[in-house]
């Protein structure tokens, strides 16, 4: 009879999870960027969810089941662009949570698993009007037969993207005193942004201003839509042992370019920007697939090339952990058309190293130095280099010896004409640079004659 109960008040303990709520929200965090603001539950374990809108006034509303919630529970949110208010309460033995919206909006909710610091999450993402890339469809590789509208500006500087990484929930490495490496590349991105700037014909843009996520493709379509030159992604590095030190410059490796050629083959509008805008629908697989090696080799060429720069001056700052470019399969790095690099800029898990990216003034000495890197890596440019504005050809003269004009015709590729003139793409695309990324009949393009022996 003991054993009854006892077995019988077991059984009662073992309910008292569920009658109490299998999950408990613990807490709420609300990131807002410029395209959407991102809402994260972090909860105790997993929940079944299903969320719906209501219209009049505008709200988001989502019913967990068998959860429950901590006491105070969004009390921090504060009103927000999107999100002006976070209400909830008990529902069915379960949590019904509202968000009072100031819009209509689009919306996607995901579950995530347990990762790193974080456990159970259940995230909801709430799109602006007119926003085409959300960031779950931009890092399932959703959005990758979606054109990307370009910027036209009236007159061409040498545009550098600027990538902070990590942001938002995804604070990157922390150092052993708690820096996060999410704000301080932000900052080093912010004083290079400065630098840049202050350069005559230079404009820098940043992929995130503030402290919010992006996934790592809509960052590479943000460097894409503002027509950049260069894309610069900024972290900082962390290991096991606190002894690791040194900066290290990556570009992509040949695997994961290749990997990415076969994204850009099922996008033809959008692989078509990568051989001078001309259409690939009436070309084989075998074609396309040449003419976007094409351009991905002459891409790696020049991140190499900017990469070796920046290592160069990088010795200036500090010691370097690996002395030469390094190759690696990072997203962030396989735009096929834009010169990319990755620079670790220090070991954030090294105490000492943790200590001078937390200082301002090394976070300055760290953006001059790549300022030099970038500096060094345009002036080689033919276009800016001493050589090339001596050997300046004025309006209506013949061109000189060393370089030929091209009138564009219908069909024309750059690809197609680096090997017709027998220059590389490269060079090509270098000497015609508001010609880059399409081609239109009519257009002069100016093919400097390849110089053997």
């Amino acid at each position: 009879m003991v054993r009854l109960i006892l077995s019988g008040v077991v059984a009662l303990v073992g309910l008292l999870p569920l009658l109490a709520g299998a999950a408990q929200v613990r807490d709420v965090r609300v990131w807002e960027a410029p395209t959407h603001t991102r809402v994260v539950l972090d909860l105790s374990g997993a929940t079944e969810y299903k969320a719906f809108p209501l219209r009049a006034p505008n709200r988001l509303v989502l019913d967990l089941a068998g959860t429950g919630a901590v006491a105070g529970l969004g009390q921090s949110v504060k009103p927000g662009e999107l999100v002006t208010a976070l209400r909830h309460a008990p529902r069915g033995g379960g949590l019904r949570l509202v968000l009072d919206l100031s819009q209509k909006i689009d919306y996607e909710t995901f579950l995530l698993p347990p990762a790193e610091q974080y456990g159970h999450r259940l995230v909801i993402d709430l799109n602006k009007p007119g926003s085409t890339l959300s960031p779950r469809a931009a890092s399932q590789g959703q959005a990758s037969g979606t054109s990307i509208t370009r910027a036209v500006p009236t007159k061409k500087d040498f545009v550098v993207v600027l990538d902070p990484g990590h942001g938002g929930e995804d604070p990157g490495a922390n150092g052993p005193r708690g820096t996060q490496e999410k704000r301080v590349v932000l900052e080093i991105a912010r004083r290079l942004k400065q630098k840049i700037d202050a350069e005559p014909g230079m404009r820098a843009e940043l992929t995130r201003s503030g402290d919010y996520f992006l996934s790592l493709r809509q960052r590479i379509a943000k460097a894409r839509a503002l027509d950049a030159d260069l894309f610069v992604s900024i972290h900082a590095d962390a290991f096991k042992s606190p002894k690791a030190h040194g900066s290290s410059v990556y570009v992509v490796s040949q695997r994961g370019a290749t990997s990415e050629a076969a994204r850009w083959l099922a996008a033809k509008e959008n692989a078509s920007d990568l051989i001078g805008g001309v259409s690939l629908d009436d070309k084989d697989d075998v074609v396309r697939s040449v003419l976007i090696d094409l351009a991905q080799n002459a891409t790696i060429e020049d991140s190499l090339t900017l990469g070796q720069h920046l290592v160069s001056s990088l010795k200036g700052v500090g010691p370097l952990h690996k002395s030469t470019v390094q190759q690696a399969g990072f997203v962030v790095l396989k735009s096929p058309d834009i010169p990319s690099v990755l620079v670790e800029t220090a070991f954030i898990s090294n105490p000492e190293e943790e200590r001078k990216l937390r200082s301002g003034g090394h976070q300055t000495l760290l953006a001059s130095a790549l300022l030099d890197g970038i500096r060094r890596y345009r002036h080689e440019l033919p276009q800016f280099s001493t050589l090339a504005e001596s050997d300046g050809e004025t309006p209506g003269q013949t061109p000189g010896p060393s370089r030929i004009k091209h009138v564009v015709s219908r069909g024309d590729t750059l690809s197609a004409l680096a090997q017709r003139y027998n220059v590389s793409l490269a060079v090509l695309r270098r000497n015609n640079p508001g010609s880059s990324r399409l081609l239109r009949v009519g257009d002069v393009l100016i093919i400097p004659e390849r110089r053997d022996g």
